[in-house]
């Protein structure tokens, strides 16, 4: 009797354990399901935004290799802008979430609900980064030095050469001396005159 006994529990213990099993793979089995939900609706969300930035990519001269504007899979699907700017959704699976990935972490730069407020986000980090570049290629470009190389070969070959005082002649250097001379006498005479009144005076 205890034998039988001892069977029927183990038997039972089996069962449950392969009923618990079961359960956990049909846990599973539906988590999986909602993970692939989500993924597939945050792809679709992510490609309603990237028809939106359409107008924008198709602006972008063609084989420029600075920005990517696809989408890559994996558990988090991710609209990728260049090598560190991407979009992603928040937890909510409605919010765009603009971020930067730098050395110290991943940066939010903006976030929204709207597609069109993200795009037009986007777009504003696109043109910043495209001025950046400019800049970039203005430092290395050797413009400066060649402008101002020429500009120096120009005033040696006396193009463009400061503009000198014209030189007075002869005849214009009298006239002012003498004009100044007129000055003097006039002013001498004055004082004379002036001297002598007062002298006058305090004789009478």
């Amino acid at each position: 009797m205890g034998e039988g006994k001892d069977n029927v529990a183990s038997l039972m213990g089996t069962k449950r354990l392969a009923d618990a099993v079961r359960q956990a793979k049909i846990a599973a089995a539906q988590r999986a399901d909602v993970v692939v939900d989500i993924r597939e609706a945050d792809r679709a969300r992510l490609e309603i935004l990237a028809e939106e930035l359409q107008p924008l990519i198709d602006e972008l001269p063609p084989g420029d290799d600075l920005f990517d504007f696809t989408i890559s899979g994996g558990m988090h699907p991710r609209l990728w802008i260049d090598g560190t700017a991407n979009v992603i959704m928040a937890r909510d699976r409605r919010t765009y979430r603009l971020v930067r990935e730098t050395r110290l972490g991943r940066v939010t730069l903006v976030e929204s609900a709207d597609t069109r407020v993200t795009a037009r986000h986007v777009t504003d980090y696109v043109a910043e980064r495209i001025v950046e570049r400019d800049k970039i290629f203005a430092l290395s470009d050797g413009l400066n030095e060649r402008v101002a190389e020429n500009a120096g070969r120009q005033v040696r070959n006396g193009e463009d050469a400061p503009l000198q005082p014209e030189k007075r002649t002869r005849g214009a250097d009298f006239v002012i001396a003498a004009t100044w001379m007129a000055i003097g006498i006039v002013i001498g005479a004055a004082l004379l005159l002036a001297i002598a009144s007062y002298q006058g005076m305090s004789i009478g």
